[in-house]
C-alpha cells in the first residue's frame, strides 16, 4: 500500500519540478500543414485606445482590408481605455477559456498569461512556417520577413526560450522642455540632459516674488519638473546607475541602499516643490502648456499633447502660453552612456482548441505588421514602425522628412519625438519578464509617489521611513513572497514561495515520510519474523 502511495509522489514531485522549470512551454504549437479556407472562421481582438479616433479609424481599416483578403474570416473588435485594463479582463477570462483570439498587450501581462496552462501561442513555428509564416508563400499580403523585425524590439518579445508576441508599435521616453523658461532663468540646454542640470534648474524656477506668485511665470502654479511615468523613472534611474532591479529568473533586487538613494533626491525636490508627478498633480502636457512646467517627460507616443500647437492639447484655449519646445531624451547620469527604457505594445495569440482558428488568428496578427498598418499607426503619434521594410519604405522617410509642415500629420514635437527614437533604439532596453514582473514594475513607480505624498504631509523621509516603505510596497504588490538577495533598507519580509515550488516541497517532503514510515515496518515485519 505503501508503495503505490508512494509512486504517484514520486510523479507529483517530478511533475512539479518540470512547472518549476517552465512545463507550461512545453506544448509548443504545432501549425498545421495548411491553412484550410473553406471554412469560416470568427476571431476577436482586444486593442487599446485613448481618445485618438484616427487610431480606431486605422484598426477599423485593418480589419477591412483584412477581410477582403480572407472573407473566411470575422474579425471582431473590442477597444479598451487602457493597457490595464485589457490586463485585467484576460486574466478573468483565462479561468472561463474565454479569452480572445487576438491581444495587443505588453511582455509583462503575457508572463501573467502564462501562469495559466497553455495559454498563449508559443509563435516560433508560425514565424518560420513556409506558406503562412513571417514573409510566407502563401499569404495574401506583403508580410515582413524574420530578419525585416527590428532586432531590439523582436527580443522584448522572447522570454522562457520562445516567442510569445511579436511588436506592434514602439516609443521610449523624451523630455518635452519650455526651452523660453531654461533660457530665461539664464540656463542653456546640454547637447544631453543630466540629471544634475534638470534638478538645478528646476529648483531655481521655485523662485517667488513678494506677492506669493513664481518669478518665471508670473502666475500661482508652477511645477517645474513633472513626471508621467514614476515607474519608468525608477526603473531608469536604477539602470543607469548600474543598481539592481531584478535578475531575469525573477530575483527582486529594487529594495535596497541604491534605491533609497534615488528616493532621497527625490524627497528633497519634492519637498521645494521643484518635483511632482502625474498621479499626484495631473497631466504633465497640461501643465507645460499652461506656462507652469518646464521639464515634462512622458512617452514619445505622448508627443501630440506636448507644446504651444499640440493638436491634442488637453486645456483651454486662452490657457495655452506660447514658448519653444525642445524635445530631449531623458536625462542620465552617464551621458557617454545613455539608457533608454523601450515600450510600446506588442501582439499575442491565444491558443484555441482548433489548430486552424489560431492560424486565422496569426494571420491577423501578423497583418498588423504590414507597412500600410505600420505607417498609418505611427503617424498618429511618436511611435515607430517595428519593422525595417516600414522604417526604411519611401512612404516613412517623406512622412519624417515633413516634420513642421503643419501641426496636425507633421506637427514637430511629434516627429521629433519619433527622430530621437530612431536615433537610439541601440541605447534603449528593456526590464527581464516573468510572472510578476508586472506587479514589480507598479512597486517601482509606486516607492517614488508614495515618497512624494509623504513629503507633502510632512513626513520625515530617513532610513526608518525606507524600513517601513519597502515592507508596506513589497506587500501591496505580493512582492514579499518572492526572493530578494538586496533588502538591506527595508528588510521586506519572505513570504510564501511560488504555487509550483510548494507543490514540489510538499510532495517531496511527503515522499520522505512514506519512504521512513515504510522502513519503520519493514524493520518492525523483520524483527517479528526474527
Amino acid at each position: 500500500m505503501i508503495k503505490k502511495a508512494f509512486l504517484p509522489l514520486v510523479l507529483l514531485g517530478a511533475l512539479a519540478l518540470s512547472a518549476c522549470h517552465g512545463s507550461r512551454d512545453t506544448n509548443a504549437f504545432e501549425p498545421p500543414e495548411s491553412f484550410d479556407e473553406s471554412r469560416n472562421y470568427e476571431i476577436t481582438f482586444w486593442a487599446k485606445n485613448d481618445t485618438n479616433i484616427t487610431q480606431t479609424e486605422i484598426y477599423k481599416k485593418a480589419i477591412a482590408d483584412f477581410q477582403e483578403l480572407y472573407p473566411n474570416i470575422t474579425v471582431t473588435m473590442r477597444l479598451y481605455t487602457d493597457y490595464s485594463r485589457i490586463y485585467n479582463d484576460v486574466i478573468t477570462n483565462i479561468s472561463t477559456n474565454t479569452t480572445p483570439n487576438v491581444c495587443v498587450t505588453y511582455p509583462d501581462h503575457i508572463a501573467t498569461y502564462l501562469t495559466g496552462s497553455n495559454t498563449v501561442v508559443p509563435l516560433d513555428g508560425l514565424f518560420s512556417h513556409a506558406e503562412y509564416g513571417l514573409g510566407g508563400r502563401a499569404l495574401k499580403f506583403v508580410s515582413p520577413a524574420l530578419p525585416e523585425l527590428i532586432p531590439k524590439f523582436l527580443d522584448e518579445c522572447s522570454f522562457n526560450g520562445r516567442y510569445y508576441a511579436i511588436p506592434f508599435m514602439r516609443s521610449t521616453e523624451a523630455c518635452y522642455i519650455n526651452k523660453t523658461f531654461v533660457e530665461a532663468l539664464g540656463y542653456t540646454l546640454p547637447d544631453a540632459l543630466t540629471w544634475d542640470f534638470i534638478w538645478e534648474v528646476s529648483e531655481a524656477a521655485t523662485a517667488k516674488a513678494g506677492d506669493g506668485t513664481f518669478l518665471l511665470n508670473g502666475q500661482n502654479v508652477m511645477i517645474p519638473f513633472i513626471y508621467k511615468s514614476t515607474d519608468n523613472m525608477m526603473i531608469q534611474q536604477l539602470r543607469q546607475s548600474g543598481a539592481g532591479y531584478s535578475t531575469a529568473s525573477g530575483e527582486i533586487l529594487l529594495f535596497q541602499d541604491d534605491t533609497a538613494k534615488l528616493l532621497g533626491a527625490v524627497a528633497a525636490h519634492a519637498k521645494s516643490g521643484a518635483f511632482s508627478t502625474f498621479k499626484i498633480s495631473s497631466y504633465p502636457a497640461n501643465f507645460l502648456n499652461a506656462g507652469q512646467c518646464v521639464f515634462a517627460i512622458d512617452s514619445t507616443a505622448g508627443a501630440t499633447w506636448m507644446g504651444s500647437d499640440a493638436p491634442l492639447s488637453d486645456i483651454a484655449e486662452d490657457k495655452i502660453v506660447s514658448f519653444e519646445t525642445a524635445v530631449m531624451a531623458v536625462p542620465q547620469f552617464d551621458t557617454e552612456n545613455p539608457q533608454m527604457i523601450s515600450q510600446g505594445p506588442s501582439v499575442c495569440v491565444f491558443n484555441k482548441d482548433d489548430p486552424q482558428e489560431v492560424v486565422a488568428s496569426w494571420l491577423f496578427a501578423q497583418y498588423l505588421l504590414t507597412n500600410d498598418v505600420q505607417i498609418a499607426y505611427s503617424k498618429t503619434e511618436g511611435y515607430v514602425p517595428v519593422t525595417s521594410a516600414a522604417q526604411g519604405s519611401v512612404a516613412y522617410r517623406e512622412y519624417l522628412s515633413k516634420s513642421g509642415v503643419n501641426n496636425t500629420e507633421f506637427y514637430d514635437v511629434k516627429l521629433k519625438a519619433t527622430e530621437l527614437l530612431l536615433d537610439n533604439i541601440e541605447n534603449t532596453f528593456v526590464t527581464p519578464v516573468f510572472p510578476g514582473s508586472a506587479s514589480l514594475r507598479s512597486a517601482a513607480g509606486q516607492l517614488i509617489e508614495n515618497v512624494v505624498k509623504s513629503v507633502k504631509r510632512g513626513e520625515a523621509v530617513d532610513d526608518e521611513y525606507f524600513g517601513r516603505l519597502y515592507g508596506d510596497v513589497a506587500a501591496l504588490y505580493r512582492l514579499d513572497g518572492t526572493q530578494s538577495s538586496a533588502l538591506s533598507a527595508g528588510n521586506a519580509p519572505l513570504g510564501p514561495l511560488p504555487k509550483t515550488s510548494r507543490i514540489l516541497l510538499a510532495a517531496l517532503i511527503s515522499a520522505w515520510v512514506l519512504i521512513a514510515l515504510y522502513a519503520v515496518i519493514s524493520r518492525i515485519k523483520k524483527r517479528r519474523a526474527a
